[in-house]
């Protein structure tokens, strides 16, 4: 059990990434018609630490949310620790417990014209029908967590990137909308990308040129290389991650423009693939009706409306009809004999 215990310890540590509210606003404002009259949940969010929380709060009126739930994991290393929203020093809950925040209404109470953190503040001291301790853990599979969920109609995030199957797994099982942050290569896992493949998951708009800067609890900061965790800011820089979404926005429709024409030369026919390999994705040719072999980060222009997603080489994701019979390996798409990168198979759409 103390084994358990510490390795459960470690993984929380590991998963503890605040996001930047900068990073969240770029984010949200192109969704903002889909809030309105909506209970949104923050299901991975300390109050006092989640500038998510804080996103919501301090828009709850202009997004005409109906509801702001947000609920934290009493496993954090640094809850209630750092009080992001300027509470002040002191608060009359105790550290590191579980507990809700449960948001209805924000009024400018102390009438300054604005609704501003001080409000926030001061229905979260004042109304004890807006904080509440949790029974449990707090974490997101907990009873009580999941009931909350099943009350929320939209779910935003930063979860656990070490539990991001299950957390996923959950979100598609009660059917809500979501906008969260995960690890990018999640689109290769097993559980993750028949959701891309079927269009009921979908990247957002993602990070400033692929960049993600994550604050992190200071007795990590060791754990970084020079050059990932800069003294500075206080920052961690991640390229390995992204926005992850069932909700809809205009970037999914954009069409990508196809400039070049096929050539067998340039476009050479995998060993064990019935498709044709495409190093980049601005070289998918215009003029190819059949399977080509792209690159992951086609996911990034992926238009559904332009182009229908068969499968993809790692796992060997439903694309047994594709295979060329009699070749000894499919785990990855061959030329001549060499073992390439892992490809997602596509074909363009008939307009």
């Amino acid at each position: 059990m103390a084994n358990k215990n510490l390795n459960q310890a470690k993984d929380a540590k590991k998963d503890e990434f605040y996001t930047q509210l900068a990073d969240i606003e770029k984010e949200l404002r192109h969704y903002t018609e889909h809030f309105r009259d909506k209970t949104v949940f923050c299901n991975c969010d300390d109050p006092y630490e989640s500038n998510f929380f804080k996103y919501f709060a301090l828009n709850f009126n202009r997004l005409g949310l109906k509801r702001l739930i947000a609920t934290c994991y009493d496993g954090s290393p640094v809850l209630g620790n750092e009080l992001l929203l300027d509470f002040g020093e002191t608060t009359d809950l105790p550290k590191k417990i579980a507990y809700k925040v449960d948001i209805t209404e924000v009024t400018d109470v102390n009438g300054d014209g604005a609704i501003n953190l001080a409000d926030i503040q001061y229905l979260m001291q004042n109304d004890k029908n807006v904080i509440s301790i949790l029974k449990g853990n707090g974490d997101f599979r907990s009873d009580e967590c999941v009931e909350l969920l099943k009350q929320a109609d939209i779910v935003v995030t930063n979860p656990p990137f070490s539990l991001f199957r299950e957390y996923i797994a959950q979100l598609i099982k009660y059917e809500k909308l979501f906008l969260i942050i995960g690890p990018y290569n999640a689109l290769t896992y097993k559980e993750i990308f028949p959701l891309i493949r079927d269009n009921k998951m979908w990247l957002g708009y993602g990070f400033q040129a692929g960049n993600a800067y994550f604050r992190i609890p200071n007795n990590s900061t060791k754990e970084y290389v020079e050059g990932v965790f800069d003294e500075s800011t206080g920052l961690v820089k991640f390229r390995n991650c992204t926005w992850y979404t069932n909700i809809d926005h205009v970037k999914r429709h954009e069409e990508l423009i196809l400039y070049k024409n096929y050539t067998l030369e340039e476009y050479p026919h995998y060993d064990n693939y019935y498709a044709i390999e495409v190093k980049k994705v601005s070289d998918i040719p215009y003029d190819y009706e059949g399977v080509m072999g792209v690159p992951i980060t086609f996911i990034d222009k992926f238009n559904p409306d332009q182009f229908q997603i068969l499968g993809i080489t790692e796992n060997n994701i439903n694309l047994q009809q594709y295979w060329i019979p009699n070749c000894k390996k499919y785990d990855r798409p061959y030329l001549n004999g060499e073992r390439k990168y892992s490809r997602i198979l596509i074909r363009k759409k008939q307009k």
